[in-house]
């Protein structure tokens, strides 16, 4: 925190409170951001846009860029700004406080507190004649006061007057809190607009002499307005702008329509006479009494705009995300922006002729034998291919006619590089050019392998222009394994490239050829199936021995078999338990049950003890695509388990 000793002292002797200040300092690259606009002024001396935040009560220094070089806060809330004539002091309206202070425009450090002894202001700022001009009151009762920095309160002369409108030819003066304009090329005279009613009082005063006299004054209802948002003091003519759009003449006592823009809301007016008009989200440049404008700024916040004053860039505010008003420099706005188009064929065969067409125009007549560079980019040029210049004829259309060397994609990028008057422009069109096909195999579809064999993959690779790059993929069946690339490579002399895959799974491999400059891109796919590991342990026999050729485990008829299975575990998998008994010679189906597999593929299944002599059972683990639970494997048959069941 921080506050000078000027504004300090000033504060008690006009027995108001002292403002505390914060300065920012230099924030590098930060963007100057404001909460809700209370006045904006451009010093073209030091490069500086000074920016009024009414709500959070700060004051803002941006450079040219619309960098934040320096800020002023804890002033309550600020509505309005104005730079004196020789630049050496930034005022600033505090309606919350009714003070009008005084800043140093290089620090932003506070020179002088002026009180305004008012509750209804001050609302708006110009400096003119030596003086700082505000306005005050409310809707019925509005008036225009000055801030004399000329005097020293110490001498017992207060600096600020109130009641400052004349009263000679002014009938019931205003109704409302004016808006003010100076201009520098019209030294001594005050534009003031009422604001407050449906028909505000529009007047030019006279205050070179340090004391308002009506130049000329309009307070006939609905005469020149439907009401006041905004007023300009046009540059070089005896005129005011109004709302952005109305030109009014002032002569001999009052003001009279003279011609209007097409519609705006707001303007400001730089020193040359060209007119930034404010039209809803857009920033519209005129050269006087104009009918087109010489160039449109879009995506704008719609609130004030203020030119430079040499011209050369206008600033307004951009609307963020949340809602925050941001600084932007509009630049080359004295510089028309033409319209050019590109019209190519949507398709075409390489090698083979087309034309391009397109027409260049421009509200402001471009000079004559423009002409127009032309860049082909394709996959023989990706960084762009110059062709040569063409020549617009008069009527602003132009053609030229290319042989595509290279299929695909093609864009051509035509391009005015600009002039005195307009700003350079681009504009491209696509066209799908021919590529011929070539062949690409894959082989092993549909083969059967056991679990965990390395297959070797071969990918064959027909004629082609210069890439001959082949990629192999193995995309496993189930969601939780990723494609993975196999292979990369230059195929040999045969044409053929090879990847190994671990079939631990059903598997889509892939073979892709990207394409190039004459040969269109290929994908061929194949799948292959990959079965389970499975196998049974056997526990709880006394011995094993063959019964015909067949070996058997042998078990007391009151034991349990315990029939291990381990299988490849997949989430939710299950394993088909197939049990057979042997009768008179054939074996028969007694039973087929699905039991879990494990997280450590184990499933053990107690078969029961049948309590009887000379039984002879077999059994086998089976894994079913679908039915164990899952589709990512192939179905496969574990060995049969041969039981003997004796005394």
């Amino acid at each position: 925190m921080r506050s000078t000793s000027a504004a300090t002292a000033l504060a008690v002797l006009f027995s108001s409170a002292a403002l505390s200040v914060v300065a920012a300092g230099t924030a590098s690259a930060a963007g100057t951001t404001v909460a809700s606009v209370g006045g904006l002024v451009v010093d073209g001396t030091l490069q500086r846009v000074f920016v009024g935040d009414a709500a959070d009560g700060r004051i803002l220094a941006s450079d040219y860029k619309g960098n934040l070089v320096d800020l002023n806060a804890g002033f309550g809330s600020v509505s309005d700004l104005a730079l004196s004539d020789d630049g050496s002091t930034l005022y600033a309206a505090l309606p919350n406080t009714h003070q009008i202070v005084a800043l140093d425009p290089a620090t932003l450090d506070i020179k002088r507190t002026y009180a305004v002894p008012t509750d209804t202001g001050p609302r708006h700022l110009a400096f003119a004649g030596g003086k700082a001009w505000f306005s005050y009151g409310d809707q019925w009762d509005g008036d225009l006061g000055s801030v004399d920095p000329a005097v020293d309160p110490a001498s017992g002369t207060d600096p600020v007057a109130l009641a400052q409108v004349p009263a000679e030819g002014t009938g019931s003066g205003l109704w409302g809190q004016a808006l003010l304009d100076t201009d520098p090329l019209r030294p001594g005279l005050l534009a003031v607009g009422e604001t407050g009613d449906s028909t505000g009082t529009e007047a030019v005063l006279d205050v070179s002499s340090g004391t308002a006299r009506v130049v000329a004054w309009n307070d006939t209802s609905y005469a020149l307005n439907d009401g006041l948002g905004d007023i300009d003091l046009v540059a070089g003519a005896d005129q005011v702008l109004v709302n952005g759009s109305g030109r009014h003449a002032y002569a001999n006592g009052t003001l009279t329509k003279a011609g209007a823009y097409p519609s705006g809301h707001g303007a400001d007016i730089a020193p040359n006479g060209l007119v930034a008009q404010v039209d809803g989200d857009s920033v519209k440049v005129y050269r006087p009494n104009a009918a087109q404008p010489l160039r449109t700024f879009y995506d704008l916040y719609g609130g004030p705009v203020r030119w430079a004053p040499d011209s050369s860039r206008i600033f307004g505010l951009v609307r963020g995300a949340g809602g925050e008003l941001t600084l932007t420099a509009l630049t080359q706005p004295t510089l028309n922006v033409p319209t050019l188009t590109v019209n190519a064929p949507s398709s075409a065969t390489r090698a083979k002729k087309i034309t391009v067409t397109g027409k260049i125009s421009a509200t402001v007549p471009l000079p004559a034998g423009v002409k127009l560079s032309v860049t082909r980019t394709d996959l023989d040029s990706p960084s762009g291919k110059a062709l040569a210049a063409v020549t617009v004829k008069a009527d602003g259309t132009y053609s030229f006619t290319d042989t595509p060397p290279a299929g695909g994609t093609v864009t051509y990028k035509v391009t005015y590089a600009g002039d005195a008057e307009h700003t350079s422009i681009y504009a491209y069109d696509k066209v799908a050019v021919s590529r011929a096909s070539t062949s690409l195999s894959l082989n092993n579809n549909g083969k059967l392998y056991n679990y965990g064999t390395d297959v070797k993959f071969t990918a064959h690779l027909g004629a082609t222009y210069k890439n001959r790059t082949v990629e192999i993929w193995a995309d496993p069946f189930g969601g939780d394994k990723p494609k993975k690339l196999v292979k990369k490579g230059t195929v040999n002399s045969s044409g053929n490239i090879v990847g190994t895959v671990d079939m631990t799974r059903d598997t889509t491999v892939t073979a892709v050829f990207a394409g190039d400059a004459r040969n269109a891109p290929k994908t061929v796919k194949v799948t292959a199936y990959a079965r389970v590991k499975v196998s049974t342990a056997v526990t709880r026999h006394y011995r094993t021995a063959k019964i015909g050729s067949t070996s058997y485990y042998w078990f007391h008829k009151n034991t349990d078999p315990l029939l291990t299975t381990t299988m490849t575990y997949y989430p939710g998998r299950q394993q088909r338990f197939d049990l057979q008994v042997y009768y008179q010679g054939s074996w028969y189906s007694m039973d087929s049950e699905y039991f879990p597999v494990g997280t450590n593929g184990k499933s053990a299944v107690s078969l029961g003890a049948p309590g009887e002599a000379g039984i002879r059972v077999r059994m086998r683990s089976v894994y079913v695509n679908s039915s164990s639970g899952d589709t990512v494997n192939s179905t496969t048959y574990g060995a049969w388990k041969y039981l003997y069941f004796s005394n």
